[in-house]
């Protein structure tokens, strides 16, 4: 198990930062560099955690301070990641920003990342404790439930993302239990392989549609 996971882990991260960097070099317009910032925030953002993971497999040094820093930076890109996903969407579809909703997730995003900067978590002991899973968890769900309402509200219009709301959905389905219960009951920790596996659908996207527009201007 721990080489299949391994090796997974790996190629998504290499996947992930690949694919933003050619996003980035294919970018003709400020959407599609988000996409590729996007793309590049998740593939490193997620490798200050799988690494460790991957290296406590293989390795007999106490990596717990390295393990739950590294899920402290997973936790601050992916919120980053997903207010992202917010203005990729403003300008994939060519939005007029609603201020009061801009104004409403930056507000969630700032508390998320105080509640994930506070002692309590305990980072560096690698703390699995459900109450601070759950109360740093609490802003982060409503920042993906309203980005997830956006994406399905225009899934008719677009046919490269029509899936999207779906993939954040899952997404969130698949952490939740991790995040929350893993501690308890380590087996959870398998649902982070159908999470990522979402996270790449993503990129995917965001590959076509850079790779399609850069094709039509050519």
């Amino acid at each position: 198990m721990k080489y299949g996971e391994s090796v997974f882990d790996i190629l998504y991260l290499l996947f992930a930062i690949i694919s933003g960097c050619l996003i980035l070099y294919r970018a003709g317009n400020r959407t599609e560099k988000n996409m590729g910032l996007a793309a590049l925030i998740l593939g490193c953002g997620d490798a200050f955690h799988l690494i460790p993971r991957v290296t406590n497999y293989f390795s007999d040094r106490d990596l717990t301070a390295a393990l739950g820093m590294g899920k402290l930076i997973t936790s601050i890109s992916m919120t980053g990641f997903y207010l992202l996903l917010y203005y990729i969407w403003l300008g994939h579809y060519r939005m007029r920003e609603n201020r009061r909703l801009t104004a409403f997730l930056w507000i969630l995003v700032i508390i998320r990342i105080v509640l994930c900067l506070l002692p309590q978590n305990g980072w560096l002991e690698n703390s699995a404790d459900p109450v601070w899973g759950t109360i740093r968890n609490i802003p982060f769900v409503l920042i993906g439930a309203a980005v997830c309402l956006l994406y399905f509200q225009k899934r008719r219009r677009d046919r490269g993302f029509r899936y999207f709301w779906l993939y954040i959905l899952l997404s969130f389905l698949f952490y939740i239990p991790v995040a929350v219960g893993a501690g308890l009951l380590p087996m959870l920790g398998m649902l982070m392989l159908p999470k990522t596996i979402c996270y790449i659908l993503m990129i995917v996207a965001f590959l076509r549609s850079v790779m399609s527009a850069s094709k039509q201007a050519n």
